[in-house]
Parts: structure tokens; sequence; C-alpha cells
């Protein structure tokens, strides 16, 4: 297995719970996510991103409104609707439990293999 692969995976998997965490602050520019998620080392490129997006708002979970820009053309700024609120505290719910279940199967891989090295060293005694 590619293990480059797999923390790509991992990240995808995340990457839209990571951004609706990014807009329910309040109204935020695309490039402003791009660099956050950069910044967090959960890599995202444009192409990746603007379909990300597009999808969220057609699922009715975002929206966006254009502000005119001092430097050039409007920029569109993404917020969160109704339903991407309660659709986030949802995602926040399930993520909390992971978090917990994922640590709860360290720990125990931690202590077996403590457990097993114990065994291991009495039985060279």
């Amino acid at each position: 297995m590619d293990l480059e692969n797999a923390k790509v995976q991992m990240r995808k998997g995340i990457l839209e719970f990571c951004i609706l965490q990014i807009i329910s602050r309040g109204e935020v520019y695309a490039s402003d996510m791009l660099e956050e998620l950069t910044s967090a080392k959960i890599m995202v490129v444009e192409g990746t991103l603007y379909p990300l997006l597009t999808r969220l708002k057609n699922s009715g979970l975002l929206d966006y409104k254009w502000v005119e820009s001092s430097s050039g053309p409007p920029r569109k700024y993404y917020v969160l609707t109704e339903n991407g609120k309660s659709f986030l505290e949802q995602l926040e719910t399930t993520w909390k439990e992971l978090q917990e279940s994922v640590a709860q199967i360290i720990q125990d891989s931690y202590h077996k293999k403590q457990e097993a090295t114990e065994k291991n060293t009495e039985e060279q005694a």
C-alpha cells in the first residue's frame, strides 16, 4: 500500500468538514480558504476546491454573495445556509465520536504492544 496515497485519502475524507468549519466563522473568499487549508497541511488546489464548493452550494449547504473589490473584479464570498449549519453540527458530532474511537483503538494498541513486550522480556529472563 502506498503511504502517500493513504495520507491523501485521509485528508480528502475530512476536506468537506474543514471547509464547512472555515465558512462557519463568517463570509469567506475561496482563496482565503485555500490559504488556511494549505497552512494546516490539508493540501488542496483550486481544481479540487471550486467543484467542492459548487457541490456544497447545489446541496443547499452554502450560499454566496458577490462583493465589489477595489483592486479588481467582484469577489464571491461564501456563507453557510441554515441547512449548512445543521449539517455541520451533525458532522461535528460525528468527528468527535470518530476522534474518541480512534484514540481508544490507538490506546488499546499501545497497551497490548506494551503487554507483549513485557511478556517477551519476562520469558527471556
